[in-house]
């Protein structure tokens, strides 16, 4: 599992390896743009079941670790479909990859 830690809060947020270089390179892009939005996930059943959002802008320090050192080949599709709801007012939801049926 690779985590997302974010701002100086220390609040670490596991995903999966492969989600997370998708949700790199889709951040990536907005950061880049100076484009604020909302990014949500659905929580892990153990904490909860429920949803969490953060508030993503350039000036939170953001930093990805992940478990392995594997370059994971990115799905073109999901990419697309987490870019469409990055621009979307709700913001950044994390769906599963298409094909899949989970969502780490």
């Amino acid at each position: 599992m690779g985590r997302l830690l974010y701002g100086s809060s220390h609040l670490e947020i596991e995903f999966e390896d492969r989600v997370l270089a998708h949700l790199q390179a889709v951040i990536g892009v907005k950061l880049r743009r100076h484009e604020g939005f909302f990014f949500s996930w659905r929580d892990d059943p153990a904490i909860g079941d429920g949803r969490s959002s953060i508030w993503i802008e350039s000036s939170i320090p953001l930093f990805f670790a992940f478990s392995t050192t594997e370059r994971h080949q990115l799905n073109r599709e999901w990419l697309e479909e987490l870019t469409h709801s990055a621009n979307q007012s709700q913001g950044l939801t994390l769906i599963p990859e298409p094909g899949s049926a989970i969502v780490a």
